[in-house]
């Protein structure tokens, strides 16, 4: 499969509705929730699985990219499919007629992951997009739910040059009459993404205008609904952003729960607080204290920034940092490197990794204080090991940088000095 990357990125919905078709159209046989956006759309995602699962749903979840083991990508009750099941959706898949070209590795996957969620009879399959919305490979499904989590400035050869052409991508997802939720507050976004849902009869629901919330202690809040009010909230995941995501997912319950899922309070208090998702903002270690966030593009880069300095203010910063050749990797560095009091530049293993020296050109002007060590595990290694016991390490850049050092903590626990 891993092969199939030479065929890269092709947007269009052509061969995976052949494919589909091919296994019986497996889509159809599920309610779906589609979430497409810059940023939050796995916290998003995995969130109202919890919740859905809680609640007592059978439910899939399908996001991208994987952390260590593909396997993560295709999820069911929140446990990652087993190599077997993997190997038998592959081989369903290997048997379609494509079309007139292969399918990309995404492409594969996503049927994979649908043929998968049709064989285990899921009630509910949460369905994260790979790229944009409208031509991405998961827009083949009827969802119950549209979420557009946030939108800014990606993938330009891809979606566009403006916020209201990459608008217009993600906002393909919003079908004729069918709810959708976005967080989106550009003015140029917000306008598009209005008249696509009123040409879809599609009900919107906008973050600060249908439901708020007001933060109220640490990550409490208090969520002003469309209809309810409901006090004390609080999601498990770190940075103020996300009560942000927690307040799209709280009106995605309220939405949900109007065409009638049974989703009890309890439910949803407990899947919010209890939502595990890896390499963001993810705490791996407390001396020193290590830090796993993926901060892939600006406003990710712009989140840690934030959580850094204020949950950190006075300590002394190590930043492990990779990134890839399609981010705004000036503007990324600009953002986190002033809050750092050192910093190791490396490379993942994956081959749109920017080298090194490329990295430091631009990083130098900010902090001079650099080592550069191509290989992520004696970067990591590094940094632990040359940190005082009170220090920050994070580890941050590219979510591939995220998953080759989550591989190395796994195979080499010794690494990481633990806190008494």
């Amino acid at each position: 499969m891993f092969g199939l990357r030479r065929f890269g990125i092709k947007l269009g919905l052509s061969t995976i509705r052949n494919i589909l078709e091919g296994l019986g159209n497996p889509q159809d046989g599920f309610k779906c929730i589609h979430i497409a956006g810059t940023n939050g759309k796995g916290s998003i995602a995995s969130t109202l699985a919890y919740i859905l699962n809680a609640s007592g749903y059978k439910t899939g979840l399908y996001t991208s990219p994987h952390l260590i083991r593909f396997n993560e990508r295709i999820r069911i009750n929140n446990t990652p499919i087993s190599d077997k099941n993997i190997v038998a959706a592959y081989e369903a898949v290997k048997k379609n007629h494509f079309g007139s070209r292969e399918p990309t590795f995404f492409e594969f996957t996503t049927a994979m992951a649908f043929f998968e969620f049709g064989r285990r009879n899921v009630d509910w399959a949460i369905i994260e997009t790979g790229m944009g919305g409208r031509l991405d490979a998961t827009n083949i499904i009827n969802p119950a739910l549209s979420i557009i989590s946030n939108i800014s400035i990606e993938h330009k050869s891809y979606l566009g040059n403006t916020i209201a052409e990459i608008a217009g991508e993600k906002g393909g997802i919003i079908k004729k009459k069918t709810p959708v939720i976005t967080g989106v507050k550009q003015k140029s976004a917000i306008a598009v993404l209005n008249k696509i849902a009123t040409d879809h009869q599609a009900p919107l629901y906008r973050f600060g205008r249908q439901f708020k919330i007001r933060r109220n202690k640490k990550q409490a809040f208090t969520y002003f609904g469309m209809e309810h009010t409901w006090h004390d909230m609080q999601t498990g995941l770190l940075g103020n952003h996300q009560v942000d995501n927690a307040a799209l997912v709280l009106a995605a319950c309220e939405v949900l729960r109007l065409d009638h899922a049974n989703l009890p309070m309890d439910s949803i208090k407990t899947g919010l607080l209890n939502n595990v998702w890896p390499g963001r903002l993810e705490i791996v270690s407390k001396s020193p204290f290590i830090i796993l966030d993926g901060a892939h593009n600006l406003i990710a880069a712009r989140n840690l920034a934030l959580f850094l300095s204020n949950q950190f203010a006075g300590s002394k910063i190590t930043l492990v940092a990779g990134m890839l050749d399609d981010k705004p990797y000036t503007a990324i560095l600009q953002s986190l490197l002033p809050v750092c009091s050192r910093v190791i530049l490396t490379r993942p293993r994956i081959d749109r990794a920017l080298p090194t020296e490329t990295l430091n050109a631009a990083a130098r002007r900010i902090n001079p204080n650099i080592t550069l060590i191509d290989d992520v595990r004696e970067a990591v290694r590094h940094a632990i090991q040359t940190a005082a016991p009170d220090e920050v390490v994070c580890i941050a850049g590219s979510l591939y940088v995220v998953g080759e050092a989550k591989e190395i903590f796994e195979k080499h626990p010794d690494l990481i000095r633990k806190s008494k």
